[in-house]
């Protein structure tokens, strides 16, 4: 009976690694959240965790624009005014900031 309920299991964790989506628009990095661009996405403090619906639309959305998840994907985030889905973590919806610069072009260099 244990043998059925851990290979039952093992294949239900299986299921659920290969259902996981592989094109993240953000992933670890050196112990930080970065984009594809290496820029760190933020989270604001008025959206509440898990509510499933951002309160940064209109001009905060002009501002720090949102992470939207494209067609098809199943993202763990939150729909928009727009009907949107936006990309979350830990049940917080993810911004970007457009001011941002990568680490690359803003290190500064000296001779």
């Amino acid at each position: 009976m244990k043998l059925v309920a851990c290979l039952a299991l093992s294949l239900a964790v299986l299921a659920g690694c290969a259902a996981a989506p592989t094109n993240l628009p953000v992933k670890a990095a050196g112990g930080m959240l970065v984009n594809a661009k290496g820029l760190t996405p933020y989270t604001f403090d008025k959206d509440v965790a898990t509510s499933g619906k951002s309160v940064c639309n209109g001009d905060c959305a002009g501002k720090w624009p949102p992470v939207i998840a494209a067609d098809g994907a199943r993202p763990g985030g939150d729909y928009r005014d727009d009907g949107k889905k936006q990309w979350a973590f830990r049940g917080k919806p993810l911004y970007t900031w457009p001011e941002d610069r990568s680490r690359e072009t803003s290190t500064a260099t000296t001779t």
